[in-house]
């Protein structure tokens, strides 16, 4: 009886939609509009449930757990479910709750870390671009390529950052070493990464020594509260980092961050963040299913709580960048690569995983496109005797062509 009736709100749903959406059930009836751009197929008649009382995260999770199939381009599939779910309705989290304080230990945040990224480095070769930068990319027109995008984001930080040669450049959450490399070998600094993950420390280590750079590159595997503080660097950066480290955390990281600035120096900070103040993230059971299947314990706050706690730490913010749609632009090439090479991910990860990875992008590009995420690098600066930091008058230097600065 239950099933009958779910089954009937699932055809009236679907149906008093309008939507180019069918349902294909285990027995092979089918609901809703032929031909459709977008299929779901249930598994089970449990799976009726996800879709009589849909969100997004209720859908994504189903997904996950193989209770029903999704076909169709990855683009109309979000589109679709939000406006099948209306999840644009409660697409905020309210803060209350949101944030736990016990999260971020450090044991806490090296396993955290560990399960996202310590998954299989041919995996995320897969889709990375050649430097597997997993970030934002910068593209300086659309018809850019996902490789040509992600080498110019890395020169736009470098520049940003104004590197000199024989600086010491820190680069916190370094990931598969792109920015440390390409800092290394096009602006000629000294530069130091720092990563949680095995995977990405032993990957970076032998980049170092096969390109010869060990005397002007190293990684470690460090928790970023452990940088030693009588090691000052010029210019540091963060990048897709901050977001794990929980809004309780921000005086720790800032102040940290400004203890190993030298006077003068200038640090970049690039992350997600909420689009509305006083948001915990993304509403619709989209922040629960990302904890439980991607990035447990990851926080996001709004741009303006950067702002304010890196100023606490007396660091100066000079410039502020909102690269919102290049992360949009960034992840659907990421979700194209990725489907592209599905019976390779599959083989190396699993099914289960190949359906996190793709879902979460997806949803993730969708987010950005409609303006639920943003993507800030925020430029501050370490002043000296009250004056202001090391920073050109105008931001010229940052688009300047030719030769990088410093070499």
């Amino acid at each position: 009886m239950l099933d009958r009736w779910r089954l009937h709100q699932v055809r009236r749903r679907v149906e008093a939609s309008g939507l180019p959406l069918a349902v294909e059930l285990w027995d092979g009836r089918r609901v809703g509009r032929n031909p459709a751009s977008v299929r779901v197929r249930l598994r089970r008649p449990t799976s009726l449930k996800a879709m009589a009382e849909p969100s997004l995260g209720t859908l994504a999770r189903a997904y996950v757990e193989e209770h029903l199939d999704l076909d169709g381009d990855a683009r109309d599939i979000l589109a679709l479910g939000e406006r099948l779910c209306l999840a644009g309705v409660d697409r905020a989290r309210s803060r209350a709750g949101a944030w736990k304080w016990w999260r971020h230990t450090r044991k806490r945040d090296r396993r955290n870390i560990q399960f996202h990224y310590d998954v299989s480095n041919d995996f995320y070769g897969l889709w990375l671009d050649a430097r597997r930068v997993y970030s934002c990319a910068y593209f300086r027109t659309p018809e850019m390529s996902l490789d040509a995008a992600q080498e110019a984001k890395l020169d736009h930080i470098c520049r940003k950052l104004d590197l000199r040669a024989g600086e010491r450049f820190l680069d916190i959450g370094c990931g598969w070493g792109g920015l440390i490399l390409h800092a290394a070998e096009h602006y000629g600094v000294q530069a130091v990464g720092i990563t949680l993950s095995a995977d990405q420390h032993a990957f970076v280590s032998r980049l170092v020594a096969e390109r010869g750079l060990s005397d002007r590159a190293e990684v470690h595997r460090m928790d970023y509260r452990d940088v030693p503080q009588r090691e000052a660097y010029d210019k540091i950066a963060s990048v897709g980092m901050f977001e794990h480290v929980g809004r309780d955390k921000l005086p720790t990281y800032f102040a940290h961050v400004a203890a190993l600035l030298k006077p003068g120096g200038l640090v970049l900070n690039h992350g997600i963040t909420a689009a509305a103040p006083g948001s915990g993230g993304l509403g619709g059971g989209i922040a629960e299913f990302v904890d439980d299947y991607v990035f447990p314990g990851g926080e996001l706050v709004h741009v303006s709580d950067v702002l304010r706690t890196a100023a606490t730490s007396a660091l100066e913010c000079l410039d502020a960048e909102n690269l919102r749609t290049h992360y949009a632009r960034t992840l659907w090439h990421w979700v194209h690569r990725l489907e592209a090479n599905a019976d390779a991910a599959r083989g190396l990860i699993g099914e289960q995983k190949y359906r996190i990875w793709r879902i979460y992008m997806a949803g993730a590009a969708h987010a950005f496109e409609r303006g639920w995420l943003e993507l800030w690098q925020v430029l501050a600066g370490k002043g000296v005797d009250g004056a202001q930091p090391g920073y050109p008058f105008s931001r010229d230097y940052m688009y300047r062509s030719g030769q990088a600065p410093g070499t």
